[in-house]
């Protein structure tokens, strides 16, 4: 029996879709990481609170904050990396659909990026992309907010530890709501891609 969530494909063909390109993190080199921590120790500096402990344990503090704020930045540019190559896969997706008559029909043109296009994120989590720990919607809202990953010093501290999860859930869930009608689902067993993984 038919789910039905999921738009009807004609035919019983599995479409071979591009390859899901993911840039990692770790192409983050060393001495930016030592630059990282430079940029947030004003932050941690600015959460401790007045204390009369020893100058060597407010130094320790210090440290594990800055730490703790570098930890969410390369979290958080995880997350924007990953969502700039599910936005790049949408656009590669598109010629994909354009080029067979099959597909065609299924997306609706309009303005860049397509709040429709929600349904190509929607395939990822039904078909149990591995993201190592990336939320799929967190990382398309980031990358919906920020054209490019800005650096660690535009961030400040609450933003770091509170609220760029809230941003960028709201981000896609704006996104994801403006098109009137329900999303058009693509059923996972009728898609096949790999996922590639560049700087691990």
């Amino acid at each position: 029996m038919r789910d039905e969530r999921y738009i009807e494909i004609p035919g019983s063909k599995t479409h071979e879709l591009p390859p899901l390109v993911v840039h990692s993190a770790s192409e983050h080199v060393p001495d930016e990481d030592a630059a990282d921590l430079a940029a947030v120790m004003s932050e941690a500096e600015d959460m401790l609170p007045l204390s009369d402990a020893d100058e060597g344990v407010l130094e320790r503090r210090r440290m594990d904050l800055a730490l703790q704020l570098t930890e969410q930045y390369r979290g958080l540019l995880s997350h924007w990396l990953w969502g700039e190559s599910v936005l790049e896969w949408i656009r590669q997706c598109e010629i994909t659909f354009e080029c067979e008559a099959t597909l065609r029909k299924l997306l609706h043109p309009d303005v860049w990026p397509h709040a429709s296009r929600a349904s190509f994120v929607t395939l990822l989590v039904d078909k149990a992309v591995p993201t190592h720990g990336v939320a799929l919607e967190k990382a398309v809202g980031l990358r919906l907010t920020f054209r490019q990953p800005p650096p660690i010093n535009c961030f400040s501290n609450q933003f770091l530890f509170y609220l760029n999860s809230t941003v960028a859930d709201s981000a896609y869930q704006a996104w994801s709501h403006l098109i009137p009608q329900a999303p058009t689902l693509f059923p996972p067993e009728r898609f096949h891609f790999d996922v590639l993984t560049i700087g691990n």
